[in-house]
C-alpha cells in the first residue's frame, strides 16, 4: 500500500480503503444480483489479500468456500461489505462487533435517502450503532470504492470491467455511484487520465465525503482529488480539509450539485433575503482554495494541467500556431478567463524579428503562418525565443493535423523550453488515425483538445498556486484588529431584549470600532429639540421600536429636520404613524441622528449559514440592493486581503474608484469595516442570525464612512 498511515488518527481509514482482507455479506455467483457483481469485481481486480464470501445458502462460490457468516471467518477482516437487506444490516453489523472488525461498508438502501421517518430512524440506528461498537462504515445506499494502487475494489459498478486501467494520480470521491465512477472516473480513464482511488459514499452517515478525500490527499499515489458532491455537511471539516490541501500543495477540484435545503431561509434582513446557496459555496470554495467547477468535464479536463504540481508564477501567457483562426479563439479564451497576453520585450521582439522577416511587430498570440507547418527546426526557434521572454509563465503550442514524428517533437520542444506549456491540439494525427490527445495524456503531457479547457486549466493552476503562496506567508491568517473591546460588547447585547433597535444595534457595533452615527433617543418632542441642539444642523429622526424593523415602510423616518417647531412636529408625526402601522409595537421614542452628507452607499451585512457558520456580505446599498444583488460573501473571519477581494467582486466597484467627477472614496475604510465587522460575526456566531448595516456612508479617501442604519437579530429570531 502506497497511502501515508495516519497511525493513532481516528480518522484514518485505511483499513477501508486498503485492506489486507475483506468479506462481503451477500455475495453470491449470479451476476444478476448486486452481490453477485460486487464479489466479481472483488476477484478479478487482482487483489492479494484474502477475500471471504459469506452467505448461509451456499457452500462455495466457483470453488472458493462460503462462509455462514461472520463469526466463522478464519480471521477478522479489515473491512466488511454488506448486501442484504437494511433490517438484517443490524445482526450482520452485530456480527461484525462480536468478531472485532472495525470498517464496514453498508451497500443497503432503505435508510434516510427513502425520505421516510421510518427511514430516517434506521439510519439514526445505524449511527448510534456504529459509535457504540467503534465500527466506522461507508454508506448506506451507497455504491463502494475502487484503489487502483491496491487492486482493491468493493463496487458493482460497471466502470472497472473488461481490460483493468492502470493505476494513476487522480483521486475522486462523489456522493453518487453513477455519476462518480461513470461520467467522472470513467471518463477520466477515457480522457487519458489514471485513477489512484474513487469512493461513492451515498448516505456518508457516517464516513463522508471529506473523510475520502483526506485519505486521497494523503496517498502519496495522489496528486488532485476530484469532487462530485450534492450538498456539503460540515462547513468546518470542509475548512480543515482545504487547509491539508494547501499544505500539501495538492489541489481540490469541487463540482457542487443541487440545492440543498439548509439554502433556504426565511429572512428578516436584506442581507438573509439576497443569500443564496450556491453564492456562499463559491465564496468559500475561492477563500480556502478550491477550484470549483461547473460540469463533469471540467473536474478531470483541469486535472490534466493541475496534477504537474507547478504553478504558474503569474498569468502571462503566450502562444503559437500556424493559423491565425485559433491564435483568435485562444486569445479570447485566454481574456475570459483574466489570463494575460503580455506584449513581448524588445529583445523578444528583435529575436523573433530574426526568425520572421518582413513581419515587423510580432504580436502575442503569435500567428507562426504556414512557414511554420512542417518546418519544426523553425518551430523550435520560435518557442524558445518566447519561452524566455520573462512575461511568459506558460506558453500554449497550438497543434492543428500534425504526423506522430512532428507531434512528439513538438512534446520534445515543450519539455527542454524552460516553461510550463500546455499544448492546444485541435486536429487529428495524419499518419496515425488511432493516435490520440489521451495517449500523451497518458504519458504525463499538458494537452487539451479546445481552448476554453485549456486557459481554464491554466487559470485553475495559477490560482491554486497563488493560494498556496499566501498561505505559506501567513497573508490568509486573520488577525483581530486592535480597538475592538469583546467584553463590553457581550455585555451590551446580554443586556438587550429578544428583538434589538437600530441604537442598540449599532451601540454593540460601536464596540468593535464601527463608524456609527452620533444619535440619542428622545422619548418626547422636548427631548427631541434638545438632542438636536447638542448634535447641531440638520437632523434625522426614526423610530424607536423592537418591533418595526423596517421604519421607512411605518412613516417612521423624516430627513433633513432643522428647527425647534420643525423637530417637535416631527416627533409627533413618526410617533402617529408608527402607531397607525403597528398598534400593538412598542415605542421607545424617536431616535435623534446627525444628518449625515451624502457619499456613496454600501451594505454590510452578516448571515448565518447553517453549513458554513458566520457569512460577511458586502455590495451595493440603498433601496436596490435586493433588486441588484451586487454582493459579495465570505466566511468569518476575513482577512483585509479578502475583504479587499470582495469589493473587486462587486459589479459597481467602480463607483468606490470615482466616476462622473466624484472623487476615489476610502475604499481602506470599507475594508476595515468589513474585517471588524467579521470580527463580530465570528465571536456572536451562535447569538446572531442577521445583521444588516445599510447603507454605511462612503466618504472620500481619508475621510472614512459612517454606519447610518442598522439592523441586528438574534439567534431563533
Amino acid at each position: 500500500m502506497n497511502a501515508n498511515k495516519m497511525e493513532k488518527d481516528p480518522r484514518d481509514i485505511s483499513p477501508l480503503m486498503a485492506p489486507r482482507s475483506v468479506a462481503l455479506v451477500g455475495a453470491t455467483d449470479h451476476l444478476t444480483s448486486f452481490g453477485g457483481r460486487v464479489y466479481q469485481q472483488m476477484m478479478g481486480f487482482g487483489f492479494k489479500g484474502n477475500i471471504y464470501p459469506v452467505n448461509p445458502r451456499l457452500k462455495e462460490i466457483r470453488g472458493v468456500p462460503c462462509y455462514p457468516n461472520i463469526k466463522d471467518l478464519p480471521e477478522t477482516p479489515d473491512h466488511v461489505g454488506i448486501v442484504v437487506s437494511a433490517e438484517r444490516v443490524f445482526d450482520v453489523l452485530a456480527e461484525c462487533a462480536t468478531k472485532g472488525v472495525r470498517f464496514a461498508t453498508v451497500f443497503s438502501g432503505g435508510f434516510a435517502e427513502s425520505g421516510t421517518a421510518e427511514g430516517r430512524e434506521r439510519q439514526q440506528r445505524l449511527i448510534d450503532f456504529g459509535k457504540a461498537n467503534n465500527i466506522r462504515f461507508m454508506g448506506p445506499n451507497c455504491n463502494g470504492i475502487v484503489n487502483y494502487i491496491d487492486r482493491f475494489t468493493m463496487t458493482s459498478t460497471a466502470a472497472v470491467k473488461g481490460q483493468y486501467a492502470q493505476a494513476g494520480d487522480i483521486g475522486v470521491v462523489s456522493h453518487s455511484g453513477g455519476l462518480g465512477q461513470i461520467n467522472v472516473m470513467w471518463r477520466a480513464m477515457e480522457h487519458g487520465l489514471g485513477i489512484s482511488y474513487e469512493a461513492s459514499c451515498g448516505n456518508e452517515a457516517d464516513i463522508d465525503t471529506l473523510d475520502f478525500a483526506r485519505f486521497m490527499l494523503h496517498s502519496e499515489s495522489t496528486n488532485v482529488v476530484l469532487l462530485a458532491v450534492e450538498a456539503i455537511k460540515n462547513g468546518e471539516k470542509f475548512r480543515r480539509l482545504a487547509e491539508e490541501a494547501a499544505e500539501l500543495e495538492k489541489p481540490l477540484v469541487i463540482l457542487k450539485i443541487g440545492a440543498t435545503a439548509e439554502g433556504s431561509r426565511a429572512a428578516a434582513s436584506h442581507t438573509g433575503s439576497i443569500a443564496g446557496d450556491n453564492d456562499i459555496v463559491n465564496a468559500v470554495c475561492k477563500q480556502y482554495g478550491l477550484i470549483r467547477v461547473n460540469e463533469c468535464p471540467e473536474l478531470y479536463e483541469t486535472a490534466v494541467f493541475l496534477r504537474q504540481r507547478k504553478w504558474p508564477r503569474a498569468r502571462g501567457l503566450a502562444a503559437i500556431a500556424p493559423t491565425g483562426g485559433n491564435i483568435v479563439n485562444v486569445a479570447d479564451a485566454g481574456a475570459t478567463f483574466n489570463l494575460q497576453w503580455k506584449a513581448f520585450t524588445p529583445e523578444t521582439q528583435e529575436a523573433l524579428a530574426k526568425l520572421m522577416p518582413g513581419y515587423g511587430k510580432v504580436g502575442n498570440p503569435t500567428d507562426l503562418t504556414s512557414a511554420a507547418t512542417g518546418d519544426q527546426d523553425f518551430y523550435r526557434k520560435a518557442l524558445t525565443t518566447i519561452a524566455a521572454d520573462p512575461g511568459v509563465d506558460v506558453i500554449i503550442p497550438i497543434v492543428p493535423s500534425p504526423t506522430k514524428a512532428n507531434l512528439l517533437q513538438t512534446v520534445d520542444i515543450m519539455n527542454q523550453c524552460g516553461k510550463q506549456t500546455a499544448m492546444l491540439w485541435v486536429g487529428g494525427c495524419t499518419d496515425d488515425l488511432n493516435y490520440r490527445a489521451r495517449d500523451l495524456i497518458r504519458d504525463g503531457v499538458v494537452v487539451y483538445r479546445d481552448a476554453t479547457s485549456c486557459a481554464r486549466g491554466i487559470r485553475a493552476g495559477y490560482d491554486f498556486g497563488q493560494f498556496v503562496a499566501l498561505k505559506k506567508s501567513g497573508a490568509l491568517m486573520p488577525v483581530r484588529p486592535a480597538g475592538i473591546d469583546l467584553g463590553r460588547a457581550q455585555s451590551r447585547l446580554q443586556a438587550l431584549g429578544a428583538k434589538i433597535t437600530e441604537r442598540e444595534a449599532k451601540s454593540v457595533l460601536a464596540c468593535y470600532g464601527l463608524p456609527v452615527t452620533q444619535e440619542a433617543l428622545a422619548r418626547n418632542a422636548t427631548e427631541a429639540v434638545a438632542h438636536a441642539q447638542q448634535i447641531g444642523g440638520k437632523v434625522v429622526l426614526k423610530i424607536d421600536s423592537p418591533d418595526i424593523a423596517h421604519k421607512t415602510e411605518a412613516g417612521g423616518v423624516r430627513v433633513g429636520v432643522e428647527g425647534a417647531a420643525a423637530i417637535s412636529e416631527a416627533f409627533d408625526a413618526i410617533m402617529a404613524s408608527a402607531r397607525a402601522y403597528a398598534p400593538n409595537a412598542a415605542l421607545n421614542g424617536v431616535l435623534v441622528q446627525e444628518m449625515a452628507k451624502p457619499g456613496v452607499e454600501l451594505m454590510l451585512g452578516v448571515i448565518r449559514d447553517p453549513v458554513f457558520g458566520p457569512i460577511v456580505v458586502v455590495g451595493l446599498g440603498g433601496i436596490f440592493v435586493e433588486v441588484l444583488k451586487d454582493v459579495a460573501y465570505r466566511a468569518a473571519p476575513v482577512t483585509p486581503m479578502q475583504a479587499d477581494e470582495m469589493l473587486d467582486e462587486l459589479r459597481g466597484k467602480k463607483l468606490l474608484e470615482g466616476v462622473r467627477g466624484m472623487l476615489p472614496r476610502d475604499r481602506n475604510a470599507v475594508v476595515d469595516a468589513i474585517v471588524r465587522l467579521s470580527w463580530f460575526a465570528k465571536d456572536f456566531a451562535d447569538e446572531i442570525a442577521e445583521l444588516d448595516i445599510n447603507p454605511l456612508m462612503v466618504y472620500e479617501n481619508g475621510a472614512g464612512a459612517r454606519v447610518l442604519d442598522a439592523l441586528l437579530v438574534r439567534g431563533g429570531a
